[in-house]
């Protein structure tokens, strides 16, 4: 049986069974034992804190990423989300032209500065808020998208609920503080993640923008690891009092595997110079510790299956869009895979149809799990071959 591509261990026939990790976006509660008994997480000076491989999909270390905190401007990416898809929807267009009400104009802490005499384009909106952080630009997109801030509010945790977000409830657009609004590390990773796999083109577009000028006032980006890292494209600061200081940055880098996407996620560091430096290690230590294994190759069969009343016998079985895992640097060689599929496998059957389920060990520790689909249809047989095969398995 042949092993999947970048596996040591050649994988083996098992009886069918275990549970998948959550589907992109979603996020596993943490890392494995595998991970946490081989590489030592940092100590930051974080309240809550979480590092992610998007690549992979798997959380590399995290520390209390379920404790609920104030979440202060890292609302607003609910908010650029829920933005984006009422531009794919078509409910509002990227240069559509609005005014700012009465009560964005009010709304307190960092601005773009908007003249509420003067109309303005939602994609300036965007980057406003997303490059200077402005609530009155949050305010004015949520009233654009929803006719209303409390009807956007609404579709915030209405989304919220949809993901699974448990740690999550937001009372305003902006994340200025109120006790019912709060988030977590492992909550708000899922929204950014949602961003920039749902909307990857308004992602690189907006949150890589350095600085932005709007009514005769540039601005920075908060992001300031954007200025001095390369590989960061993103994504987002927050701060108030009851907050602290937040940051949640994405870099992209190459490596010998391939690309590799990694977030990090930190929640109340006492100084504005501690979220940035507590990420920056973060981001390295994911880069310098872990390499990400191409176990499964798009289209590539991990075996080839027995096929019953089929025009054709074998199927090959592995994955359409190919599969990574991410594993402590040194260990390729400790990695096992089991292949668990159906049997038997009875035509018809349609490409991408799940079959079965690859299980992932590192030193005899569950790691990961995916699934493995029908990589070609198979159409049923005539009814000769049909009425043979049923005699062949009546006395298998």
């Amino acid at each position: 049986m042949a092993a999947p591509a970048g596996a040591a261990a050649p994988a083996t026939a098992a009886p069918a069974g275990a549970a998948l990790p959550g589907a992109p976006g979603n996020l596993p509660d943490g890392p494995t034992a595998a991970l946490l008994q081989t590489v030592t997480p940092p100590t930051l000076d974080a309240r809550s804190w979480l590092v992610l491989d998007m690549t992979s999909n798997q959380i590399l270390a995290q520390h209390d990423a379920h404790l609920q905190e104030a979440p202060a401007s890292l609302t607003k990416l609910m908010t650029a989300y829920l933005t984006f898809k009422a531009i794919h929807d078509g409910v509002i267009q990227r240069d559509q032209m609005v005014h700012e009400s009465a009560k964005a104009w009010r709304t307190g802490g960092s601005r773009m500065f908007i003249d509420p005499r003067v109309p303005v384009s939602v994609n300036d909106l965007l980057l406003g808020m997303i490059v200077q952080s402005g609530n009155d630009a949050a305010m004015t997109l949520a009233q654009t998208v929803a006719g209303s801030a409390a009807t956007f509010v609404s579709m915030m945790n209405r989304q919220a609920q949809q993901w699974g977000l448990h740690d999550t409830h937001f009372s305003d657009p902006t994340g200025l503080p109120s006790p019912d609004h709060h988030s977590s590390a492992h909550d708000l990773a899922v929204i950014a993640t949602h961003i920039i796999r749902d909307f990857p083109g308004d992602f690189a577009r907006y949150f890589k923008v350095k600085d932005f000028t709007y009514n005769h006032i540039t601005q920075p980006n908060r992001v300031s690891l954007l200025f001095t890292d390369p590989s960061v494209d993103g994504m987002k600061t927050g701060y108030t009092e009851s907050a602290g200081y937040c940051m949640i940055t994405t870099a992209l880098r190459n490596t010998p595997n391939g690309q590799r996407r990694v977030m990090t996620v930190v929640m109340g560091t006492p100084t504005e110079h501690a979220r940035v430096a507590e990420s920056a290690e973060l981001l390295n230590w994911a880069y310098q510790n872990f390499d990400d294994l191409h176990l499964l190759q798009p289209g590539k069969p991990v075996l080839q299956a027995r096929v019953w009343k089929g025009a054709q016998s074998t199927v090959g079985i592995g994955s359409l869009q190919g599969e990574v895992v991410t594993v402590p640097r040194g260990d390729a060689s400790r990695i096992q895979s089991v292949v668990e599929r159906d049997n038997p496998l009875v035509a018809p059957l349609s490409a991408g149809q799940r079959l079965g389920t690859l299980q992932v060990s590192l030193s005899g520790k569950p790691l990961a799990s995916f699934p493995l689909v029908a990589l070609t249809p198979v159409r049923q047989a005539g009814f000769f071959k049909r009425a043979w095969d049923s005699l062949r398995l009546a006395i298998r």
